[in-house]
C-alpha cells in the first residue's frame, strides 16, 4: 500500500537524503536543477515545520520527499502564459524518489494522493514547475494530465510552468 502522509521533524534526515538523492540524479541525466544551496536541509525542516512537507509511504519505507503548499507561490504571480484558472491551488515542489522506487510508476500514484489530498482541503487544481532541461519530470507532469501554461521566474530562473485541474 503506497501512502502520501506529513513528514515528521525525526524524518528530516531521511527525507533530505531523498532529495540530495535526486540531485544526484539530475546530475546524472545532465543537468542542475537543484544546487548545493537549494533545496538545502533547512529548506526541508522548514517545509516540515510549516506543515507542507510530505511522504510517500511504500514498503514501510519512505519511497520519496516533496512539498505540497496550499499557500500559493509569489513566483507564480507573474507568468509569461497564461495558468488555466485561478481558483485556489496546491503548488507541487521538490518532488524526490528514494532510487529504490524509480521507474515503478509512483510519481502518478503520488499524484493521486495529492489530488486527494488537494479535494480535502478544498483545491482542485495544482501548479508545478520545472527546468527546462528536466525533460523526464516535463513527461511525467504530461503524463499525470498537466498542461504547460507558460514560463515562470522561480530560484531566479526561468521555470516551466505547468498545471491540473481535477
Amino acid at each position: 500500500m503506497v501512502t502520501l502522509e506529513l513528514a515528521k521533524p525525526q524524518m528530516l534526515k531521511d527525507c533530505y537524503e531523498i532529495v540530495d538523492m535526486g540531485r544526484e540524479f539530475q546530475k546524472a541525466q545532465g543537468f542542475t536543477q537543484w544546487t548545493k544551496d537549494y533545496p538545502n536541509l533547512e529548506t526541508i525542516r522548514q517545509d516540515i515545520r510549516e506543515g507542507k512537507g510530505y511522504v510517500v509511504m511504500a514498503e514501510d519505507r519512505i519511497a520519496g520527499y516533496m512539498c505540497v503548499d496550499f499557500d500559493g507561490e509569489p513566483a507564480y504571480e507573474h507568468i509569461d502564459g497564461k495558468w488555466r484558472a485561478e481558483l485556489p491551488y496546491a503548488v507541487v515542489h521538490r518532488m524526490a524518489f528514494h532510487p529504490d522506487f524509480r521507474g515503478r510508476g509512483l510519481t502518478g500514484t503520488t499524484f493521486s494522493l495529492i489530488e486527494e489530498l488537494c479535494r480535502r482541503k478544498g483545491a482542485g487544481y495544482l501548479r508545478a514547475d520545472t527546468d527546462f532541461p528536466n525533460k523526464r519530470m516535463q513527461h511525467v507532469l504530461q503524463k499525470c494530465g498537466f498542461v504547460h501554461c507558460g514560463t515562470v521566474i522561480f530560484q531566479g530562473s526561468g521555470k516551466l510552468a505547468y498545471d491540473k485541474l481535477f
